[in-house]
């Protein structure tokens, strides 16, 4: 899969929900993140995980955070500037990569399609998450 290459510094919530919760690995900017439900703390998603909670998306990384540190993440509906990584019109899944996001296109054999949201422009990305359940 080819993920996006997001630079951190230039993730920016621009509008919308976001939540606090506590970091359960390492994290970076713009990474996707799902909560954990033993210990409750966010842990990077994978779409081809064999393990169906860590093919769910809780949100999107705002800045980096060690393990066991306070984070904040980008809800459903928000708007994050990503830069200019993103092309305007295309709809962005989680990908392979523990925390990646790709392009629909790059969402192969083997991998549950989970949506992160829609490119607005070639920074811009709405956040629109949804999970239709199935394995290609």
């Amino acid at each position: 899969m080819a993920d996006i290459s997001i630079t951190a510094s230039n993730v920016k919530l621009i509008s919308g929900p976001t939540e606090d919760i506590i970091a359960g690995a390492s994290v970076t900017a713009g990474q996707i993140v799902y909560e954990e439900a033993a210990t409750h703390t966010a842990k990077l998603s994978d779409n081809d995980s064999a393990t169906a909670e860590v093919r769910a998306i809780k949100g999107m990384t705002l800045h980096a955070a060690a393990a066991d540190q306070p984070l904040k993440i980008a809800k459903d509906k928000a708007i994050v500037s990503l830069g200019a990584v993103l092309t305007a019109g295309v709809d962005y899944y989680v990908s392979g990569t523990a925390g990646g996001i790709c392009p629909r296109a790059d969402v192969t054999t083997g991998d549950d399609p989970l949506r992160v949201g829609i490119a607005k422009t070639t920074s811009y990305l709405l956040l629109d998450f949804a999970d239709v359940d199935v394995t290609l």
